[in-house]
C-alpha cells in the first residue's frame, strides 16, 4: 500500500459512475461522507484507503478511500 505525504495517499476530484457510486480515481469513496461534506468536482486528499468489501462495487474499486478530506485542508473526515 501507498505510504502518506502531507498530501495524503492521493489526490483527485470527487466523481460519480452510472451506479451512483462516489469515486475518486481508483478509489471508491465512502457514499455518506461524500453526500454529507462534499459535491461533484471537490478536490479532496485521501488519508486511509481499505479494501472494498461490497459486493456490489468491489469489481470496479477494489479499495475503498474511508478517512479523506478537501484538498488544502486539514480537517480529516
Amino acid at each position: 500500500m501507498a505510504r502518506e505525504t502531507k498530501r495524503g495517499l492521493y489526490q483527485g476530484i470527487v466523481e460519480r459512475d452510472e451506479k451512483g457510486n462516489y469515486y475518486c480515481g481508483p478509489y471508491l469513496l465512502d457514499y455518506k461522507l461524500t453526500e454529507s461534506s462534499f459535491k461533484l468536482g471537490d478536490k479532496v486528499s485521501i488519508k486511509k484507503i481499505v479494501s472494498n468489501t461490497s459486493g456490489k462495487s468491489v469489481e470496479e474499486y477494489p479499495q475503498k478511500a474511508i478517512k479523506f478530506s478537501l484538498a488544502g485542508e486539514d480537517r480529516n473526515l
